[in-house]
Parts: structure tokens; sequence; C-alpha cells
């Protein structure tokens, strides 16, 4: 009895801290629309910040929580509403989720540079009144720590119920969501509001993340305080993101059955551990399928301030033909380490197209498609491969096999989750993802089924060799190199085909509006399931193809925040884009460790300047989430604004010619050996950056020579007189034509007559 009490006590305290989390989310999200992803985020840069504050420079308590929870916590909420969150509006439900995604990365990327996690220096992070201080009820004793965190979040419970209802400044928070104008046409300050709200989000997540890292008894981890955190999606979903009892319900919940598998579960089960930091995402999962469909029904993913073009089979089949030759011409000139990253680039590139099928094409959404890649490389490893040792190889029906496999998990995955769209979906996919992360990757003991015994995740690495087709064998690594490349052009023209298909066309319809999809008769469920299947096979895919060229894999090469990187940089590229996918693999492979390699490389050859270069490497991990935090001025993507570029750069053949005669002289040099790899890719960065944009100003320049400035409608007649023109303009906008205005003369004349 005492050990049920003792692990109930300690379940209520976590689910209280839970709750406080959630209900940040809830308070966030009722104000402004945005589910901030970020929530653990803040939690975990609270957590570091109070860590230093108390222990790094010996602060008090009282003044260490004041500076965190009274001004930093609130400050970087309003910040985050007022800098990020509020360019969000008018931009599609994929957007708006990976922004705070974004935010997410680019928090713990802080944190991981400023508090580097292979520091020497121990973090310790105690309970409120040291470790010891326990009040005794019996023979039942409860840490100080415990009781305040169950009594706080009863009070913020209760605090922001009263809020919500009782006052006129919690209604006017509810109705910035519900109508905003109306809201501002009564007095209301939706913006201020919003913002407001956002502070005190950014506070709970605070209090949480200080309340949650004793508890937990693990050493201070940025990833996984921040994957802890996000365990309290559970617990807001529980409440569907309005009702705070609900989630104080299934925080409470979440909390206890934690516990009591630690406490129940017995100690030969070598999966138990495992299992209980699965339950919150289990948990997630199972909630989002069971509430009520019409509660659940996510915003439509429509193309808002999005654009895209999608090209011709014309364009499609020229566009993989200058891959493959772009692709040997680099390898001709490349380094071996070089082509290897390019390889490994291209890999992902291939799981970014899952990414573009599904989202793109049919707006779905899916953030764990690292995942689906781990169920494949599982596959391939015990059922793919022949030979051993060096002579071993991935054979064509592995391969087969794990894209089948994948498809399959795709569509059990996607099977409950049919009705969800938008975040909901979201939410789910990144459920399995962790799910994933936490119990099937990190199963490594021997299992015994039917007598058939196995292990999923040998040793926690797996080996895949390279493949081998009967007599073609991509050992090699310039072999694989092009393998890589023709997968990603055979896949992305299939895809063209597939868009411009009737197939594609009611994917595009479905994206638009599946209700008015399935009143034309189509398919939706149909739709989905097919559109998931397809999906994760090419991640499967991808997959296999990323671990066949890195060797040896382990777990954390399929990480959820891995996944979540990728998808936030496909949309950055533009996930309408087949490029996009490709942008999404160069980027976040090849150009960051470019960078990283050539920053360490001038911080050797100037050893006087070290330090500044090596503070730029660490201000490299940070890149890729800064640039996803811009999504919300750059909808579309960087591809469209690329696009837009060569447009213009077609109509002037001379710029067109200037910049690849540049180019073949910068290859030529670099494959004679006058200049080195580094200096090409510089070069061909200025050329291909920097050229077409001043010729294109200097284009647009030649092009409005002569061409009078415009007036805006609301000037003309002070700026410069009316014109003919001009009134036949506005008797257009405003359907006059044809009608006749009598001049002031006539009018006079009238009124003579009528008088005499």
């Amino acid at each position: 009895m005492q050990t049920f009490l003792q692990y109930t006590i300690l379940g209520l305290a976590i689910g209280g801290s839970y709750f406080i989390a959630a209900s940040g989310l809830v308070v966030t999200y009722t104000t402004s629309g945005i589910f901030n992803f970020a929530q653990g985020a803040i939690a975990m840069l609270a957590v570091f910040t109070y860590w230093q504050f108390r222990w790094g420079w010996n602060w008090p308590a009282p003044l260490a929580l004041l500076m965190v929870l009274g001004v930093l916590a609130p400050l970087l909420g309003a910040l985050l509403y007022q800098v990020v969150m509020k360019n969000l509006r008018g931009t599609s439900e994929v957007t708006k989720i990976i922004v705070p995604i974004g935010v997410m990365l680019g928090f713990q990327a802080l944190a991981t540079w400023v508090w580097n996690p292979t520091s020497s220096t121990p973090r310790q992070f105690q309970k409120f009144f040291g470790p010891n201080a326990f009040v005794h009820f019996g023979s039942l004793k409860v840490s100080w720590h415990e009781l305040i965190a169950f009594v706080i979040a009863i009070v913020i419970a209760v605090g922001i119920r009263l809020l919500f209802v009782r006052t006129r400044y919690g209604v006017a928070m509810r109705a910035v969501v519900d109508d905003p104008e109306l809201l501002q046409l009564n007095g209301g300050r939706p913006e201020r509001l919003a913002m407001i709200s956002w502070a005190g989000g950014s506070f709970l997540a605070a209090l949480a993340g200080i309340l949650i890292q004793p508890m937990i008894g693990s050493a201070m981890s940025a990833g996984q305080l921040t994957l802890l955190v996000i365990d309290a999606f559970a617990a807001a979903m529980f409440g569907r993101l309005r009702s705070l009892p609900r989630t104080f319900a299934g925080a409470i919940v979440i909390g206890l059955t934690t516990t009591y598998v630690i406490a129940y579960f017995p100690s030969k089960w070598t999966w138990s551990s495992s299992f209980r930091n699965s339950l919150p995402m289990i948990f997630l999962f199972i909630v989002l399928i069971v509430l009520p469909q019409d509660r659940l029904r996510g915003t439509t993913v429509l193309r808002l301030r999005e654009r895209f073009r999608m090209p011709s089979l014309r364009t499609a089949w020229i566009a993989g033909l200058v891959l493959m030759v772009v692709v040997f011409c680099l390898k001709v000139i490349m380094e071996r380490t070089a082509v290897n990253t390019l390889t490994l680039a291209l890999t992902f590139a291939i799981i970014a197209l899952s990414l573009v099928l599904l989202t793109g094409f049919a707006g779905e959404i899916n953030l764990a498609a690292l995942s689906f890649g781990a169920i494949a490389v599982i596959i391939v490893y015990h059922f793919g491969t022949s030979g051993s040792g060096t002579d071993a190889r991935m054979t064509l029906w592995g391969i087969l096999l794990a894209a089948v496999v994948t498809a399959l998990v795709g569509a059990v995955i996607a099977l409950p989750a049919l009705r969800l769209r938008g975040l909901y979906l979201a939410l789910a996919t990144m459920a399995f993802g962790v799910f994933v992360s936490r119990m099937i990757l990190t199963e490594r003991n021997e299992r015994d089924l039917f007598g058939w015994k196995f292990t999923i995740f040998t040793a926690g690495q797996l080996t895949i060799p390279k493949p081998k087709f009967g007599p073609f064998d991509f050992n090699s690594p310039d072999a694989f190199l092009f393998l890589c490349a023709g997968l990603f052009v055979v896949i992305g023209i299939g895809m063209v085909y597939l868009r411009h298909s009737g197939y594609g066309r009611r994917l595009a319809a479905m994206k638009d509006s599946p209700a008015a999809s399935a009143t034309l008769g189509m398919s939706v469920v149909r739709l989905k399931l097919s559109i998931f299947m397809m999906s994760a096979a090419i991640a499967g895919i991808g997959g296999v193809m990323m671990a066949a060229q890195i060797g040896t894999v382990n777990s954390d090469r399929f990480d959820i925040l891995l996944s979540l990187s990728l998808m936030m940089i496909t949309v950055v590229g533009g996930i309408g884009y087949i490029s996009g996918a490709l942008f999404a693999g160069i980027f976040l492979i090849a150009l960051v460790q470019m960078l990283d390699l050539t920053l360490k490389k001038f911080a050797v050859d100037y050893s006087s300047l070290e330090a500044i270069f090596m503070f730029f490497v660490s201000a490299v991990t940070v890149l890729p989430a800064t640039i996803g935090i811009t999504m919300g001025k750059n909808p579309s993507g960087a591809v469209s604004d690329i696009v837009d570029g060569l447009d213009l750069i077609k109509q002037s053949k001379s710029l067109m010619f200037t910049i690849i005669g540049l180019e073949a002289a910068i290859w030529t040099l670099t494959a004679t050996e006058v200049i080195t790899n580094w200096n090409f890719v510089i070069l061909t960065l200025v050329n291909l950056i920097l050229v077409p944009i001043i010729g294109g100003k200097i284009l647009l320049a030649r092009a409005m020579r002569g061409v009078p400035k415009p007036v805006p409608p609301e000037l003309i007649g002070i700026d410069r007189p009316f014109t003919p023109e001009d009134l036949a303009t506005m008797d257009q906008a405003l359907n006059l034509e044809g009608v006749v205005i009598p001049s002031a003369g006539t009018v006079r004349e009238e009124a003579a007559g009528v008088s005499a």
C-alpha cells in the first residue's frame, strides 16, 4: 500500500507539471490559433537558464526564479509572438506548423551551443529546498518539491478557469480566435491580447520545466527535456485544446500511468522502461483517434499565400537530365569526402520527396518521415542482404520488401488517422515518430516469438551494405552516387507524371476541399490511404539508401528531431516542388556540412581568429532553424524565388550565356587543379546568386528606362492631372461604362428649362 501511495503522489506531481505545460498550450492556441510546438523548447531553455543563475552563478533561488519566471520567460513569449507568430496570418496550416517547429529546433540548437553537452562541468538540478526536504504523513514520505508541483498545478487550473469564464479579459482572449474583427469593433485589441497570452504561455512552460526536471532524475539534456515536455501535448489534446478540466484530468492520468508502470511492471520485462517513455505518445495517438470527429476536424491545407507551379513533363525530363549531368561534372572535380557528402544529401532528398508527394500534392502532413526509413532499414538488415563481411550486398528484393513493408506500416498509421487533417494529423504522425524513437529503436535485446529468436535493433546499430542488382555492383562511391541521383530523378519524374494524371488532379482537389471531393463522388479514404502508402514506401527507399551510404547507423540517425528538421527545410525549399526536396537534402546535409568544415579549416589556417571562426561554427547549427522561422514572410519557399529568377534570366540570352560561361570556366579551373574545391564552391555560389541578382536589376532598370513612375490612384489629380485613360479605368471599375454623365453646362441648361 505504501508503494502505491508513494508512486501515486509522484504521478500526481508529474501529471501536475504536464498540466502546467499543457495549459500554456491551451492559452496560446485559444488566443492565436497557433499550436506552439516550441513549448517544450521554451521549458528546456528555462531549465538551463535557471540552472545557470542558481548553480552556475550561485544566485539565491528566489532571485533566480524571479528572473526566469517573472522576466525572461514572459519576455521571450511576447517577442516570439510579435516577431514570428504574428506573420503567420494568411498562411496554410503547414506553414503554421512548421514555423513553431523551426523555433523549437532553433532553441534546442541554441541551448546545445551555449551549454555544451560535452562540457566537464556537472550540471545537477536539485529539488526545491534540497534533495532531503520531505514531509512525513505517517510512514509515507513526500518531498516538498512534489507537493509544491501538485499544489501549483491546482492553483493554476482554478486561476485560468476563472480567468477565461468569469472575467471580461478572459472572454476577450477567447474571442481573438473566434472573431478578431468583431472584437476589434467592440474596442478590443486582438494583437495585444495574443501577445499577452503568449507571454503567459511561455511563463507556464518555464514553470513546468523547472518543476519536472528534478523529478525525472536524469542529467540535463536539451533534446531529452524538449521531448519530455512534448508529452504534455497528449494532455492538451485530451482537453481538445479548449477544456482546462479535461486537460487537467488527462495530465493526471498520464502522470499516474507512467509511475504505475515503474512500480508494478516486473523488472524482468526489459522493455518496460521504453514502454513507460512511450506511454504519453500512445495516449496522444489514441486521444486523437477516439475523440469525436467534429471536434477534431483540422483546417484544410489551402494554398493561401503559397503559390506552387507544377512543371510540365518536358521540363521534368530536361531537369532530370541536367541534374545527372551536374552530378557527373561535380564527381569529376570533387574529393572523395565531398562525393560521399553529396551522396548522403541525395538520399535525404529522396526521403524529402515523400513529403512533397504527401504534403505538397495531397495536403496531408507527416512529421515522422525518417521513422519509416528506420523501419525499412530494419527490414533490409534482417531480410534484404546476401553474403558476409566485405562481400555483403543489399539485394533488389530486399529493397522492394522494405518498400512494401513500409507502405503497409504507412497504411496502418493512416487507417485510424484518415479523418484527421492539419494540426491533428501532424500530431498523430509526430506521436508515431516519437514512439518509434523511444520504443522500437531502443529495442536491443533478443526476443522470442513462437520459438523464433530475433533482435530489432541489434547492439544499438545496424550495418547496411551497398546494393548489387545482378551484374550491377554499386559498392564503389561513384557508382552509388549515380544510383542515388538516378533514383531521385526517376521518382521525381514519376511524381510529375502522377500529378498530371487524373489521380493527381483528384489529389489536388482533395487538398483544397476533402468535403467537396467526397460530394463529387471521389473516394477520399482510398486517396488518403494510397498516398500515405506511396509516401511511406519512398521514405523507406530513401532511408535504406541513407543507411547504405553511412554504412553503420545507430538510432540517432532516425531521431524525431531530425525528421522535423527535414520537414522544415523541405517546406523552406518549397513543399510543392520536386526541386524543394533536392533543396532540402543539399541544404540540410551538404551546405551545412560544407560551412562547418570550411569554418573549421579557416580556424586552423588563421589561428589568431580561431575564436571568431569557432563562434560561426556553432552558429551554423542554428542556421536551418533560423531559416525555418522566417517562413511566415515567404511561405512559397526558396524554390519559388529561384523559379521567378530563372524566368527573368530566360528573357535575356546575354545574361544566361554569361552565367553558363562563367560556371564552365570555374569548373575548368577546378578540373585542372588551378583552384581548389573550396574556391569552386565559393565562386559557384557567387556566380549563381550574385550575378543573376545584379544582372536582373540591370535588366529591370533598362526595361523601366523612359517609363514614367506609376502614380497611386488616390494621388491622381494631385500629383498629375486626370487623363481620359484614367477616367475610362475608373468608369470600368465602377461599372459606369456606357452611362452618360451630363456635364455641368448641360445640367444648368436643363434646370433653366424646368424653371421656365
